[in-house]
């Protein structure tokens, strides 16, 4: 098992004291806490008391390790003589068998060596069954255990990759991966970060590693009452790091009431494994992809091929390579045969491999309108690509550029807002809806737009250039030379935002 004090530390953090009484549910069981009877899919399962007792004091705090001094003082009095160590063994024993638990390889009781017991598995309430389901959620930066800087990168990409997953839950809105990074480190009351970013609920959590192996906590949080609704920690083989990303996400869409589709059961359901070096190197491409500058983009694309290098069959990283040669390309990094060109076989190989892989539709799409100005099949792949994950905010982005430059404005906004609704706070693509204002002639909203993007990110070089343009055309030169001048200190190598904004 892997343990380290900072992740006991996340641990307690998580643990919130629920109220006795009532009826307790944790997967297929039922307790009454006021009877005193357990029942498995509504048939009664026999348990003694002092195995019920356990359960019962276990369950006050879902999460929290029980130690053994603290159970003998609860169940046993000061003045019974018993074989206190015999007596616990054979109650944890009789609970973990009607449970169909084991110590190996549990589900619901762990054992701490020579510290205790703690519940691990997800719990509900009677009156938390009751209440409005959570239809928005928002999934913080899951904290680095590590004490390793050089880990950073693998916390925020299981945070990503727990992100996409959630999203292509049709149901649930789920803010993206740009958002909910602003709260990396961000230490505010859960309920003012909902407010703001207007969801129902909050994921947060902790990831260890050591070696081949990763833990993973998590806990979920109705951020409209506060109440904590789950938590749970799960432990793996790196190998079968994609199944523990199903199944957290699965348990999430239990715990939210959310009821999967077939075809996204059908999704989660088929998930391989995954090379441990192919999946790290993976991560520290989206990593660097996620910088977006043309020297990161370069890094992330070794990196995916360095993934591709050591799992050949691992889909993801092919379409991770497309979307940044496909970056490459249109910023014009390289040759469009160097980007766009090559970017489009491994888009295809991707395909190939997992034709429901809704990024690499998208980046497909976008070569299909920069690279092959194919814009019937453009158009095609960007809508395919929102019907396998509608939240995907890239794609709605890429999607409302392609729109607009064709000219159907309108429909190029509506995109651009449900973007900006997964992605508030993105400045690229506030950037791109202010460009898209400019290109339509509507100048004051293309100031606001861009306005927006660079208070979200104030060294965006293309949004100050655009914003130039848009103070030009309302002939407020003043303005239009001063932010010119600010272009170009952020971005010396491009002549015509300089040459417009004079």
């Amino acid at each position: 098992m892997l343990n380290s004090p900072d992740y006991s530390r996340v641990l307690a953090s998580m643990e919130h004291p629920r109220s006795s009484g009532g009826i307790v549910r944790f997967g297929a069981f039922e307790l009454d806490e006021e009877a005193g009877e357990l029942s498995r899919e509504g048939v009664k399962v026999p348990l003694q008391e002092q195995p019920l007792q356990i359960l019962q004091i276990l369950l006050e705090q879902p999460g929290k390790v029980m130690t053994r001094e603290e159970l003998r003082k609860r169940i046993w009095r000061s003045d019974t003589f018993v074989d206190f160590d015999h007596g616990i063994y054979n109650a944890i024993k009789r609970l973990r068998e009607a449970l169909g638990d084991t110590a190996e390889t549990p589900h619901y009781i762990e054992t701490l060596p020579r510290r205790g017991y703690r519940f691990i598995g997800a719990v509900s309430t009677g009156s938390q069954a009751r209440s409005e389901p959570i239809r928005s959620l928002a999934v913080l930066p899951l904290e680095n255990l590590s004490g390793d800087p050089e880990q950073e990168y693998f916390a925020d990409g299981l945070t990503e990759s727990l992100i996409t997953s959630l999203a292509r839950i049709g149901a649930l809105r789920v803010v993206s991966r740009t958002t909910a990074m602003h709260y990396k480190r961000v230490h505010r009351p859960l309920r003012e970060i909902a407010r703001e970013l207007q969801v129902d609920g909050i994921v947060e959590g902790a990831v260890l590693r050591s070696g081949d192996r990763v833990r993973i906590s998590a806990q979920l949080i109705d951020a409209r009452n506060d109440t904590h609704i789950w938590a749970e920690s799960y432990e793996r083989d790196l190998r079968d790091v994609l199944g523990l990303q199903a199944e957290v996400t699965q348990a999430i869409a239990r715990q939210v009431q959310v009821t999967l589709t077939p075809e996204e059961q059908a999704h989660f359901a088929q998930v391989q494994s995954v090379h441990p070096q192919a999946y790290e190197a993976y991560l520290k491409g989206r990593y660097h992809a996620n910088q977006r500058s043309g020297e990161e983009l370069a890094k992330a694309g070794q990196c995916f091929q360095e993934a591709i290098a050591k799992d050949p069959a691992y889909a993801a990283a092919y379409a991770g390579l497309a979307d940044s040669l496909a970056s490459f390309g249109t910023w014009c990094f390289v040759s469009p045969h160097e980007g766009c060109g090559k970017a489009k076989g491994f888009a295809l190989r991707a395909l190939e491999m997992e034709p429901g892989l809704a990024e690499a539709h998208a980046s497909l799409a976008w070569i299909n309108a920069w690279y092959d100005f194919d814009f019937a099949a453009a158009e095609r792949e960007f809508e395919r690509s929102l019907e396998l994950n509608p939240r995907y905010p890239l794609a709605h982005y890429w999607f409302g550029f392609f729109l607009g430059l064709m000219g159907r404005y309108e429909e190029g906004y509506t995109e651009f807002k449900r973007a900006i609704r997964l992605d508030p706070l993105s400045a690229v693509i506030r950037w791109g809806l202010g460009f898209m204002f400019w290109c339509s002639r509507r100048y004051d909203e293309a100031i606001e737009s861009l306005s927006k993007a660079i208070e979200l990110n104030p060294r965006f070089a293309g949004a100050h250039g655009v914003l130039g343009w848009a103070y030009q055309c309302k002939s407020l030169y003043e303005q239009a030379i001063a932010t010119g001048t600010r272009y170009t200190g952020f971005w010396n190598s491009c002549a015509h935002f300089r040459s417009s904004a004079t």
